[in-house]
């Protein structure tokens, strides 16, 4: 009696495994793939195509709201490269203790109803967190 191969049993698991392995990598990639903007990049671009990104900007002085339960905040970004252009944002959230007017801030969210609703805000850490900062207040 012949003795019956199990090599295109391993060969169809090997390819369902390849499938698989492939087929998560492409999805993660997929939905980790955000557009990094500045705020006139994200005017220029149709809204359809910012369903996400991340814009960088600084915080306008002007027109900042928060609501009165305390989370989120809604405030104009200023484009660092462009002077002039803004874009109103939205945010509703715990807001950073260094955020204030202008902090440079990234948000990441999606365009919609000619504003920009993030679900993600970042400051950047003041200056005082410097490392040749922090060696002069240790010295005084």
């Amino acid at each position: 009696m012949a003795k019956k191969t199990s090599l295109p049993v391993y060969v169809v698991a090997f390819c369902l495994f390849l499938g698989g392995v492939g087929y998560m990598a492409w999805t993660g990639f997929s939905e980790n793939n955000v557009y990094f903007l500045t705020v006139s990049e994200a005017l220029d671009m149709p809204g359809q195509e910012l369903k996400a990104a991340r814009l960088f900007g600084t915080v306008s002085g002007e027109d900042l709201t928060r609501p009165s339960d305390g989370l989120g905040v809604r405030f104009r970004l200023l484009d660092a490269t462009k002077p002039g252009t803004e874009l109103w944002v939205e945010y509703t959230g715990v807001v950073p203790d260094t955020f204030k007017p202008g902090a440079e801030v990234i948000v990441e969210g999606a365009m919609a109803d000619g504003g920009f609703f993030a679900k993600t805000l970042m400051t950047k850490c003041p200056s005082k967190y410097q490392k040749e900062n922090r060696t002069e207040a240790t010295r005084v």
